[in-house]
């Protein structure tokens, strides 16, 4: 799909439809959608006199062959209140538009951005919302759906001004969305199809088009390493585990400076191993190695910004899996660190692989993490499926790592990680339990567990397992899987 900045008047651009924004206020004819209804001769009024046209959020309302536009189609997309309105809802009306155009054979378009954001962070967030809202996946149909495709979109009303700008934050937004839906395939391939191996021969061939350097460790390299808490969690599978490395050096790195380390929980099918899941579901499991998709779309993303810190992920993958050699609960497993670790429920597996995971990146050098993991049920119980469970140590770290979140339209939310929390992973058998004691908190537990593998090393842990998903599509997005966090990280990288 291409993507450009446009400036000649919105009236004489030729494409097949029109896009423009209407507040939710009492006056909804301000600015461009005004100068519209007075060539249309008063028409649109009549659309709001009728109800049709209030500018609710995400609102759409086509208008058909709009006299004095050169366009033959015409998309109102409502922009809620403008006091409340930004570079997010942008991003979510350029998507609900595309997707809306598309699929009544639109093939080009005209974006006018509303006066109020017509910078670079206004273009970047269209872009990637135009980008993200395009992924369709019909890989394993036999029968395709009919190709439908929008080639061109233009954008208008952006300051002329800041032409260099706005065309760097064009490829900014491309890249970013392009990442996010590299990761979202990955998500949506089934397991048979994406074994822990093929995972790894993927993120090669991704690393090596974009020019990172890259090292797979095989089973007996992580037996070499005593990653006891990853080999426990896959002994079960004959499928062998993996744990890809992946490295981004800039060209100047400052001596004694940041080391950003990337961990990503990549379980490519989780039956629960002995403690299995209930079958109802269960398919869904193929998307538990998300957290994993997250850091490989982030690292593919960083390799084209090139941030000036260096950033190592580390992503262990395995299968979890009942056979007749699966570790039970009660097993006791020595992890990298050489901390041990009772098994309590073998459907608590995501931690046990972060923790050597979270361990080994410290070993490489790393003195600032983010994890990544579609780690609990619990985190649905307490944000549902709007936001992301955002842990971290110290508070600061947390905090700069959510500012980022904000900046890039992401929803997290900073959870509670006290010292309380810690006694309930306490073993009577060994140093510590993979789940919690009590009945309550198991996104809190959960972190507290991998808090004992990052130790006082900065270190955020994103709990994605109700936000990498969506059951339902939204007018934005497509149902599945959703490439959250991605953004976020990258800007947090950027700014480190």
């Amino acid at each position: 799909m291409q993507i450009q900045l446009e400036t000649q008047p919105y009236a004489s651009i030729s494409a097949d439809a029109l896009v423009v924004c209407v507040f939710d206020r009492e006056d909804k004819f301000e600015g461009v959608p005004g100068e519209i209804n007075q060539t249309m001769e008063g028409r649109l009024k009549k659309l709001v006199d009728g109800g049709e046209l209030t500018g609710r959020a995400l609102e759409l309302v086509l208008v058909h062959f709009p006299e004095g536009l050169a366009a033959e189609k015409l998309l109102l997309v409502g922009a809620g209140k403008p006091e409340k309105f930004g570079a997010d809802d942008l991003r979510k009306i350029a998507g609900a538009a595309l997707r809306y155009l598309k699929h009544r054979g639109v093939k080009t378009f005209a974006f006018i951005t509303p006066k109020a954001e017509n910078g670079p962070a206004a273009a970047q967030a269209v872009v990637e919302g135009l980008i993200a809202a395009d992924f369709e996946s019909d890989k394993y149909r036999t029968e395709k759906k009919p190709v439908r495709e929008i080639r061109s979109v233009s954008l208008v009303g952006f300051d002329a001004g800041l032409g260099g700008d706005l065309n760097a934050a064009i490829e900014h937004g491309r890249v970013i969305a392009e990442s996010q839906n590299f990761a979202r395939d990955l998500i949506n391939e089934p397991s048979n199809k994406l074994t822990p191996r093929m995972l790894a021969a993927k993120a090669e061939a991704m690393a090596k088009e974009v020019g990172l350097r890259i090292e797979i460790l095989d089973e007996r390299k992580i037996a070499e390493l005593k990653m006891g808490a990853l080999i426990g969690v896959a002994q079960g599978s004959i499928e062998p585990p993996r744990v890809i490395v992946i490295r981004y050096t800039p060209e100047n790195p400052k001596q004694g400076g940041p080391v950003l380390g990337l961990i990503g929980k990549a379980v490519t099918f989780d039956t629960g191993g002995i403690s299995i899941k209930p079958a109802n579901n269960m398919e869904k499991m193929k998307y538990d190695m998300g957290g994993g998709a997250t850091m490989l779309g982030a690292m593919r993303a960083i390799a084209y910004l090139k941030p000036s810190v260096p950033v190592i992920a580390v992503i262990p993958a395995t299968e979890n899996m009942p056979g007749g050699r699966a570790q039970k609960p009660g097993d006791v497993q020595v992890a990298m660190s050489g901390k041990t670790i009772e098994v309590i429920n073998t459907d608590a597996e995501g931690r046990m692989i972060l923790a050597d995971g979270i361990f080994y990146a410290r070993k490489l050098g790393c003195t600032h993490l983010i994890d990544a993991a579609t780690l609990t049920g619990a985190i649905e119980v307490a944000l549902a499926n709007v936001h992301v469970g955002a842990f971290g140590t110290p508070r600061e770290y947390l905090d700069r790592f959510l500012e980022s979140a904000k900046s890039a339209g992401e929803k997290m939310w900073p959870m509670p990680i006290d010292d309380e929390y810690q006694e309930m992973i306490k073993s009577n058998v060994a140093d510590i339990r993979n789940t919690g004691s009590g009945k309550g908190g198991g996104a809190i537990t959960a972190a507290w567990f991998l808090k004992e593998f990052a130790e006082d090393t900065p270190w955020v842990h994103l709990d994605i397992a109700s936000t990498c998903w969506v059951d339902e599509g939204r007018p934005w997005l497509a149902k599945g899987p959703t490439g959250v966090a991605i953004r976020a990280i990258v800007d947090f990288a950027l700014k480190l």
